[in-house]
């Protein structure tokens, strides 16, 4: 079955989809050994991982794409990835699924912000027309093959003009076409609760600093479909990493070991050194034979 067929399966059964975010191949690979059923390719992560930067827009398409296929080609499991605003107009939208779709993607995330974007949980955002962002929208499903391929429509209106607002746009949204919306940033569990109710769905919720936190089955209970963790991997890394070159620099050597505490058999099992080194066991046996 492809990988889109299974995500929107998964987003029309009853239960809530919980997607981690990755902000690389690795990160992702955990989050499917650990037995999550689809990975989220974060935009925050990305810019941070990769260069080092803040969400406001700074990369490309192309080092966006480029993520999401290393990310997609890593898991069997499927991969919902950020893109932004889509990186122009409605034609550019165009592009962006060619590309995304031909990256293996599952689901593509776009917005309603303006170009350059920023993080959803900062400040200071600005709004595109509804009527530029339901252009994108059209042109979004105008432009895939895979008709299973998901689209999911973002609306940062609550930070940038209101609860109301959002409501609105989300509605429209889900009519021009978008299979699953994304309204970002509630900032009480009263709009959390309210949005379901308000809005057509599938709905996504996005648990990042603005949201309020709550056990992932309570936002089921809501009515959501999907719950991503977009900064998981990424701060849980920054925490570690910190943690250990702390250590090194002021005890001048890794109490847990030279590898950090993880046994280096261990991560190369991860890493799949068995399987390589079995395929190239069976392609040298030609030649010797």
């Amino acid at each position: 079955m492809k990988q889109t067929t299974i995500l929107k399966k998964l987003i029309q059964s009853k239960k809530i989809l919980v997607a981690p975010g990755a902000f690389d191949a690795l990160s992702a690979r955990l989050i499917e050994a650990v037995g999550f059923k689809t990975v989220y390719m974060s935009g925050f992560g990305t810019a941070a991982s990769i260069f080092g930067i803040p969400d406001i827009g700074l990369l490309t398409m192309t080092e966006m794409v480029g993520n999401a296929k290393r990310i997609s080609d890593a898991v069997e499991i499927p991969v919902i990835a950020d893109a932004d605003t889509g990186y122009g107009n409605h034609l550019n939208v165009m592009r962006t699924m060619e590309e995304y779709e031909k990256a293996g993607i599952a689901a593509i995330q776009i917005e309603d912000q303006i170009s350059p974007k920023r993080c959803g949980h900062m400040e200071g955002q600005k709004l595109i027309s509804v009527e530029d962002m339901a252009a994108k929208i059209r042109a979004a499903v105008a432009a895939r093959k895979d008709k299973d391929l998901v689209l999911i429509a973002r609306t940062d209106a609550i930070s940038a003009e209101g609860f109301d607002e959002a409501i609105r746009r989300g509605n429209r949204y889900k009519e021009e076409g978008a299979d699953v919306i994304f309204i970002e940033a509630p900032t009480t569990i009263e709009q959390l609760e309210k949005i379901p109710k308000l809005v057509k769905g599938p709905h996504l919720i996005n648990i990042a600093p603005k949201t309020p936190v709550l056990n992932y089955k309570r936002y089921e209970e809501m009515g959501y479909s999907i719950a991503i963790y977009p900064p998981l991997s990424l701060t849980a890394s920054y925490v570690a990493v910190k943690e250990k070159l702390v250590e090194l620099k002021e005890e001048g050597i890794l109490k847990d070991g030279a590898h950090g505490g993880v046994p280096f058999d261990e991560l190369l099992d991860f890493l799949g050194l068995k399987k390589y080194r079995a395929l190239e066991e069976k392609v040298l046996k030609g030649f010797r034979d």
